[in-house]
């Protein structure tokens, strides 16, 4: 393990039974309260986007707008939300996708991208997939090109990454870290 992963992963909280019994949700405020690991990661993240040659930055609703602002900042980059329905104003994008107890719709600004871009999707976790999926098609969908995705980390037991691979259409798909 690098030393970026072992500052990382030490700044992850273990939650037992959140959000229901049985689950451990990983919590990364302790992350984002601590300004060196929350610069490194952004710092990783923001080193990704540009070697995948990635000329706007996608951050998906919630959790991974915290992380893709400031990795667009400091990529010098623009910065576009992908948000739930009904959640931004004016001509949109809408894609539905599958969750394991029903379905779910994201959206995103028709005109915030173009042929010419190359965007880098950027996320806390990669879970099942579903998320991230959808919002390559939107992306795709735009007439945009896909860069990669990146992720904090990976649930690597719920198998995400199969799902997502095929969608990337050759695209990288990089996790800094695998739990």
């Amino acid at each position: 393990m690098t030393d970026i992963q072992e500052l990382l992963l030490s700044r992850i909280r273990d939650v037992p039974d959140y959000p229901k019994p049985g689950v451990v949700f990983k919590d990364i405020t302790p992350l984002l309260a601590d300004p060196a690991a929350f610069t490194a990661l952004t710092e990783a993240l923001a080193e990704l986007s540009l070697r995948n040659g990635a000329t706007r930055i996608v951050g998906l609703e919630a959790r991974g707008f915290i992380l893709a602002a400031p990795v667009a900042v400091r990529a010098g980059l623009g910065f576009i939300p992908v948000r739930k329905a009904g959640k931004l104003p004016g001509a949109t994008l809408r894609q539905a996708y599958e969750l394991e107890y029903g379905t779910a719709e994201i959206e995103v600004h028709a005109e915030d991208l173009t042929p010419e871009d190359r965007v880098m999707v950027i996320d806390d976790v990669l879970a099942t997939g579903g998320t991230a999926a959808a919002s390559l098609e939107l992306i795709r969908r735009a007439g945009a090109q896909v860069a990669g995705v990146a992720v904090l980390m990976e649930l690597g037991f719920l198998d995400g990454r199969a799902k997502l691979t095929p969608e990337l259409g050759g695209a990288p798909l990089d996790a800094l870290l695998t739990v």
